[in-house]
């Protein structure tokens, strides 16, 4: 009897050793980010394996939609969903992973709000997203400036930020944290505290974790161990912001360990998948349709795992 089982055993284990591999278990799941704020995200994956992790300027992520090489792409929500309705993409929503990491920011002396009224802002990003959020939460908070200038991106109204002492700029973080460790003396209002008195959205859906067609045809298992991994990546932005510190800085999203600490709690990073953040996705598509192709994301445009 001994005999027999030792048999078995043996005829078990060579079975298994000649049974094929499921190709989820050695498929590297690939990701492509903008360099900045939202790669935060997954910070703590891409250091583990930066080999799969494509970090681009902000400008050209638009491009990883058209190429298809990654299984999973962040971007900005408006952008994919507007690649999406025009038929540009075959990527699908599947969580939000930044919610709105802009200031208003200024070095003038005793710097508040009210000052905008009858002023000059500068924002950056003109027909964005981002620039509809800040001028309705301006509009519904009862704030007027006298004009509205911008230039391209918040590296460039941190500069004014700095050079001009009058200037009232919106920026973001991580550039909001690294101008005020070089001026005491300025003064930051966070955007979604006005998004929040004005409508009562706790930040808007500003940048998307999307998944490509492919992975969901051919690797599925892989894809869904892969938001699990990138859920719980998101959130130690909260729950171990030191991890998230190191792998910043070791991949250079962030300029240095300093600037990080500080800027990382106030980049609003939080993991919500696609079906749970639907309703907040519609509150911030009706702040501006345009934004979003003239209209709601139709109901495929939203991923669930199976």
């Amino acid at each position: 009897m001994r005999k027999l089982l030792v048999l078995f055993m043996a005829f078990a284990i060579m079975l298994c050793a000649l049974a094929p591999v499921s190709a989820d278990d050695t498929y590297e799941v690939r990701l492509s980010a903008p360099n900045g704020a939202p790669a935060l995200s997954v910070a703590v994956l891409a250091a583990e394996k930066p080999e799969d992790y494509t970090f681009v300027a902000a400008e050209t992520i638009a491009a990883e939609f058209a190429n298809k090489t990654a299984d999973f792409i962040i971007a900005p929500v408006n952008a994919g969903a507007k690649l999406f309705k025009a038929g540009k993409s075959d990527y699908k929503l599947a969580a939000v992973v930044t919610w709105g990491n802009l200031y208003i920011a200024s070095q003038k002396a005793d710097f508040t709000l009210e000052d905008i009224n009858g002023a000059v802002i500068t924002l950056f990003g003109e027909n964005t997203i981002n620039a509809s959020v800040v001028l309705y939460a301006l509009a519904e908070n009862g704030l007027e400036p006298a004009s509205v200038e911008y230039l391209a991106g918040a590296a460039n109204t941190q500069s004014l930020l700095l050079t001009d002492e009058n200037a009232i700029v919106v920026t973001a973080e991580p550039a909001l944290t690294a101008a005020k460790m070089k001026n005491e003396n300025i003064t930051s209002y966070a955007v979604n505290d006005l998004l929040k008195a004005a409508s009562g959205m706790d930040g808007y859906t500003q940048a998307g974790l999307f998944i490509g067609s492919d992975i969901i045809a051919n690797h599925a298992e892989a894809a869904a161990e892969y938001l699990v991994k990138a859920e719980e990546s998101a959130n130690m932005a909260q729950t171990d912001t030191a991890a998230v510190v190191d792998a910043a800085v070791a991949l250079e999203i962030m300029p240095n360990a300093k600037v990080a600490a500080a800027a990382i709690p106030n980049c609003a990073i939080r993991f919500m998948n696609a079906a749970d953040a639907r309703e907040q996705v519609e509150a911030t598509a009706n702040i501006d349709l345009s934004q979003f192709g003239g209209s709601l994301p139709a109901d495929d445009f939203y991923y669930e795992a199976k």
